[in-house]
């Protein structure tokens, strides 16, 4: 495998779960986040991520991995917008239903979770649309890097499905590790779903509806239970 398909693995591994810890980091010193804060955050992380998908593109493109190696088929269309449907909408009852629990729970007893959603989650209208804008971005970047990128190369290598899974879910996982030891085992955990959603299907499409409605739902009801305020303040569009 060439040198530089494994700096991108070194790069997932590695360079990114430092990156996203020593950001928030950054942010959880701070004792309030304002909103042209929390929009440079939105704005730099969209270019980001993009930036990051278009050179991981090119060079497997460049290694001759090929479209359906990488996921980027739509085969069975009826098949796979059924399922990306009917999976975002089972996915979005279960994020708002538990984000609806941890806001029962004590916010002193919330922990890192609190002060997350505090500093991360859009606090108005001004700052909805922004942050939407990066939960798209984030299920089509995220899964092209993790499950369609990462999951070739490991096939490609010789791991067996399973392992394929398994392994991408990990760097999947450590890449949130900013959200602390509960946000890597719950990352992992949808990586696990989405990966496999990636081999049963032969596609991204599920698994990019799948996770930009987490995303999306974190961020619209997230606020309504977790930070409330902000809910009051963002009106209507909350």
């Amino acid at each position: 495998m060439p040198w530089d398909i494994w700096l991108f693995f070194l790069v997932l591994s590695l360079i990114l779960p430092w990156r996203g810890r020593v950001r928030m980091r950054k942010l959880l010193a701070r004792p309030h986040v304002n909103s042209i804060e929390r929009l440079a955050l939105y704005s730099s992380t969209i270019a980001f991520q993009w930036v990051a998908a278009a050179l991981v593109a090119w060079r497997a493109w460049a290694h001759g991995f090929t479209a359906p190696q990488l996921g980027l088929t739509i085969r069975h269309g009826t098949r796979l917008l059924f399922a990306s449907i009917v999976g975002a909408a089972a996915i979005a009852a279960f994020q708002w239903l538990n984000l609806r629990r941890v806001g029962r729970i004590p916010v002193e007893a919330r922990g890192s979770v609190q002060a997350i959603a505090e500093r991360i989650l859009p606090q108005s209208s001004v700052e909805l649309l922004p942050y939407l804008a990066l939960a798209m971005t984030a299920g089509l970047s995220e899964e092209f890097l993790y499950r369609g990128f990462a999951m070739a190369v490991l096939v490609q290598v010789g791991f067996q499905p399973w392992a394929v899974v398994l392994l991408s879910s990990v760097l999947f996982g450590l890449a949130h590790s900013y959200q602390g030891r509960g946000g890597i085992v719950m990352t992992l955990l949808i990586g696990l779903i989405l990966g496999t959603s990636r081999i049963a299907y032969g596609s991204l499409v599920p698994a990019i509806f799948w996770h930009s409605t987490v995303d999306v739902v974190a961020g619209t009801a997230g606020p309504r239970y977790l930070t409330p305020s902000a809910a009051a303040g963002a009106g209507k569009t909350l």
